[in-house]
């Protein structure tokens, strides 16, 4: 985060909770309706929490807490990094990283032509 960022923060914003990951959500002193988050470690978006991105888009007006948490079904995984441009990014067989090669057609494809 910029030295700007951190400013503006300390000046004008009002910590109001935290999250399981460690970013910390703010909101402008005095009742204003700008609300923005400090990440914990690199800022990268899909590491905020549903309840919390509902919070910082005025979806809910309540700060998220631990007491009124939403239930986690079985299903939902663990949030798990972008990891798009890095060299741990899922790469295709046949991707140009994983040598170019791929599998030949298997003939159920039949190329477009215009009458």
């Amino acid at each position: 985060m910029s030295i700007g960022t951190r400013l503006f923060t300390w000046l004008r914003g009002e910590a109001v909770g935290a999250d399981s990951l460690g970013n910390r959500y703010y909101r402008l002193r005095g009742g204003g309706s700008r609300r923005w988050v400090l990440y914990r470690g690199e800022p990268e978006a899909s590491s905020v929490p549903p309840e919390w991105n509902a919070w910082l888009h005025h979806t809910v007006a309540e700060v998220p807490d631990a007491a009124h948490a939403r239930p986690r079904p079985a299903w939902e995984k663990p949030h798990q990094p972008n990891l798009t441009g890095t060299s741990a990014a899922y790469r295709p067989p046949g991707a140009v990283e994983q040598g170019g090669r791929r599998a030949p057609a298997t003939g159920d494809y039949e190329a477009w032509a215009p009458e």
